[in-house]
């Protein structure tokens, strides 16, 4: 299955419909990571992205980085959030280490807080 997220709105209880994710690969350096864009996709009625984000043939060893856009999400489900948000974008970045295995990574997600873990 190579790398695959999903999204769990904890707030209402369902999955993060709509939640718009940017994926990054990661390179560090001297001023902090450099991340490259890889692709941008909104998640689907079950808080996932529609394919995987990689397959177990396109991963690769390395860093990276998705970028949750959590105010967006809350925001265009109604919820009257204070300016500034308290969260606004979760990055989570992670490492694969072995691109033979499979790497999933979830996100619990509220408009105060969020948890994330490797899942299976």
């Amino acid at each position: 299955m190579g790398l695959t997220t999903h999204v769990l709105d904890t707030m209402h209880g369902c999955p993060a419909e709509g939640m718009a994710v940017a994926l990054y690969s990661t390179q560090p350096s001297t001023e902090g990571a450099v991340a490259t864009l890889l692709s941008l996709f909104t998640l689907n009625h079950d808080g996932r992205s529609a394919k995987p984000l990689f397959n177990d043939a396109e991963l690769t060893a390395g860093t990276y980085r998705l970028v949750f856009d959590v105010a967006g999400y809350f925001k265009a489900r109604g919820v009257a959030l204070p300016e500034p948000n308290f969260l606004n974008l979760v990055s989570l970045d992670f490492g694969v280490a072995h691109a033979d295995q499979h790497y999933h990574v979830p996100l619990l997600v509220s408009p105060w807080s969020y948890s994330t873990y490797r899942g299976s």
